[in-house]
């Protein structure tokens, strides 16, 4: 597949997330490219944070500066018992009691991805502890014990022995589901909600990692179906942040960066563990939904300051850059580089 993505995409990097980064995290608003500072920080960005920071290969000096903060603040507010705060003010008060909601999920994700492909040996171990003691918890929220499984994956890819991922990645399938018999509705709930390409991409892990055939199909036709019903005239059309119900009429917006970045990470899973080169081309769709090809035929980056838009609304981008939405730019984006879909 040659590259077509303008050269100024291909480094877009992480300008904006040092903008939005200082001595404490990651803050997780901002007006345009400003950060806010009102609304503090929150363990869901700073997790996704330290997986974009860990995948990147041979980082440079100020990246491995973000993921060493990025970590830090994870494993501060993680508490004995392995559940985490989520909210962090300005002026460094939790605002919350540490609980196993989607943050909990999401910090497994960062932590396992640190712990598996971090750039440096004493990240690699103190993320490798902090993942330990959160995987020893489960929680009652399929999408949390979802991404968790993610971060199982990462850790079963560098130690396929790893009993406790293992028995995280088969609870965090079980969690999910199997998709019921319906060819019209292939998913085992009756509504789609968020990162639901993050759900199917467990399943097929889980598949494939613990050699359940069964599973593995399972997981290959949810995603399949996701990618039927937000493909339109080979464009992407991300499922809006409201979700679509089984029966109910669906939605075109808001759509949000970050399921366009689940779609991206699940099909390139995909394609590294079925082989199938096929699946590159959701990547494709997903780097060019950021470029304009999109239901609204906008650009959802500024090339400027290196920020993603933090939504496409009916009437164009919202054009915020918050943290989630600029993460889900850098995560898209990086997945291009590797599989060289972009100069």
């Amino acid at each position: 597949m040659t590259a077509t993505v303008p050269v100024p995409v291909a480094s877009a990097g992480f300008a904006h997330l040092r903008r939005l980064t200082d001595d404490t995290g990651l803050l997780e608003h901002a007006r345009h490219a400003v950060p806010r500072r009102a609304h503090g920080y929150c363990v869901d960005d700073v997790a996704r944070g330290l997986v974009v920071t860990c995948r990147e290969p041979d980082p440079e000096p100020e990246v491995l500066e973000l993921a060493e903060r990025y970590l830090a603040f994870l494993t501060h507010a993680q508490d004995e018992h392995g559940a985490f705060h989520n909210r962090l003010s300005y002026d460094r008060r939790w605002t919350d009691q540490p609980q196993l909601g989607d943050w909990w999920g999401r910090a497994l994700w960062g932590l396992g991805t640190a712990a598996a492909r971090g750039p440096a040996h004493r990240i690699r171990a103190d993320a490798l502890v902090a993942f330990t003691a959160g995987a020893a918890r489960r929680s009652p929220a399929p999408h949390a014990m979802a991404f968790a499984g993610l971060g199982a994956v990462e850790v079963l890819r560098a130690d396929p022995g790893n009993a406790l991922a293992t028995g995280l990645l088969i609870d965090a399938a079980a969690a999910i589901g199997r998709p019921g018999a319906d060819p019209r509705w292939p998913w085992p709930t009756p509504s789609l909600s968020y990162a639901s390409a993050a759900l199917a991409e467990v399943v097929l892990a889980a598949g494939h990692l613990t050699g359940d055939d069964g599973l593995r199909v399972a997981g290959l036709r949810m995603l399949s179906w996701l990618r039927d019903i937000q493909v339109v005239d080979g464009r992407l059309s991300a499922l809006p942040a409201a979700g679509w119900r089984q029966g109910t009429p669906r939605l075109r917006y808001d759509q949000q960066p970050i399921e366009v970045a689940a779609f991206a990470d699940a099909c390139a899973t995909a394609a590294e563990l079925t082989g199938d080169d096929r699946w590159h081309l959701g990547v494709r769709q997903a780097v060019d939904w950021f470029l304009g090809a999109n239901d609204g035929g906008a650009v959802m980056w500024d090339e400027e300051t290196g920020g993603g838009y933090d939504g496409l609304t009916p009437d164009g981008p919202n054009l915020n850059q918050g943290a989630e939405s600029t993460l889900a730019l850098v995560s898209t984006l990086q997945l291009a580089r590797r599989q060289a879909l972009v100069a």
